[in-house]
């Protein structure tokens, strides 16, 4: 039986959360789904179990994602959440564990104390945030103490992060509500105009698995997919080929391109050197999208890298530091305050 306290890392994103033990790496990664009893209020699943029963759920239950666009929608699921999984790795520990939580860097002051008051209630003795943009460049290995700047953009579930990063701080930021899920989006109402048919999110998002990329892509074929028809009602199946995404994830990609571009025209002329020389870091289950890598090192003329953890990469950079505990400060870090008075 292990009784000494626990440090966990928590990155608790929109699609998924993962929870980084000291010593150990990722002990826990689900997707940020709850399934409610909508009567009781009971948790019935949570996680991987719980997101198999989105769109098929029974009339007294709901699936929920507690996480909306980077920060907590609903408080008190994404409490009750965080306790189950926190539960999970301490439940042999007779301390409390301190857990640093990775936050947008745009994060307001009233959702960075939802974040920390969601910590508390999941068990937590004390809490520390760490913007995901840090978080990022240390899971990629960036040496984040140095005068040196580094551009990170995460595509997450919910939210596109762009933001350049140096001596150990986030310098500029632009944050948009532009993401995989957008994605997801685009292609259930590109296939509604172009084939007349009706799909289900997790339907698209299979789909953007599959075969979704932003340039020409010779390797794949067509892909079907089921649905339901708007001209009779009926189930109708289609085959989908990945030239045909590309058109369908015009709109969001523009909208990434633009946030980065504002980024860059931002960023002090001797940092936009550095980035130059470093190039842009990308990660978030977004990035893996074929070819987004080389639609932006084509747009800004700056090598880009998806890392190789890309959905896990900011839960190994928290990990690494939970051993600097010591030096940080808990609680209330009013990152977006700061950065608007400094700026």
């Amino acid at each position: 039986m292990r009784i000494l306290e626990k440090n966990i890392a928590v990155d608790m994103g929109t699609a998924t959360t993962m929870l980084f033990e000291e010593g150990k790496g990722v002990v826990a990664r689900e997707p940020t789904v709850v399934a409610v009893d909508k009567f009781s209020g009971k948790i019935l699943k949570i996680g991987q179990d719980a997101q198999k029963m989105l769109g098929r759920t029974p009339a007294n239950m709901a699936a929920i994602h507690p996480i909306c666009a980077g920060v907590i929608s609903d408080y008190e699921i994404a409490a009750r959440m965080l306790r189950e999984l926190v539960n999970r790795i301490t439940s042999f520990s007779l301390f409390k564990p301190c857990v640093l939580a990775c936050v947008p860097s745009s994060i307001t002051g009233v959702e960075e104390r939802a974040v920390i008051d969601a910590a508390i209630e999941a068990g937590a003795r004390k809490v520390y945030l760490l913007e995901t943009a840090v978080a990022t460049a240390l899971g990629a290995g960036v040496d984040i103490s140095k005068p040196d700047g580094h551009m990170v953009i995460d595509i997450g579930g919910g939210t596109t992060e762009i933001a350049v990063v140096s001596a150990g701080g986030v310098v500029e930021c632009e944050s948009i509500k532009v993401a995989g899920a957008s994605f997801d989006e685009a292609i259930v109402r590109f296939i509604r105009r172009k084939h007349n048919m009706l799909i289900g999110l997790s339907t698209a998002e299979e789909l953007k698995r599959s075969i979704g990329c932003v340039i020409q892509r010779p390797d794949v074929g067509l892909e079907e997919i089921k649905g339901r028809s708007l001209t009779n009602g009926l189930p109708k199946t289609v085959s989908v080929s990945a030239n045909e995404l590309i058109e369908a994830f015009v709109d969001p990609m523009n909208c990434i391109l633009e946030a980065i571009h504002t980024v860059l025209e931002r960023t002090p002329p001797q940092l936009v050197g550095d980035l130059d020389k470093n190039g842009i870091i990308m990660s978030g289950g977004g990035s893996l999208i074929y070819g987004i890598d080389r639609l932006i090192e084509r747009s800004t003329g700056i090598r880009t890298v998806v890392v190789d953890d890309a959905v896990s990469c900011a839960a190994y950079g928290a990990g690494k530091m939970l051993k600097h505990l010591d030096g940080m400060t808990d609680g209330m870090m009013n990152f977006y305050r700061k950065r608007q008075l400094k700026g």
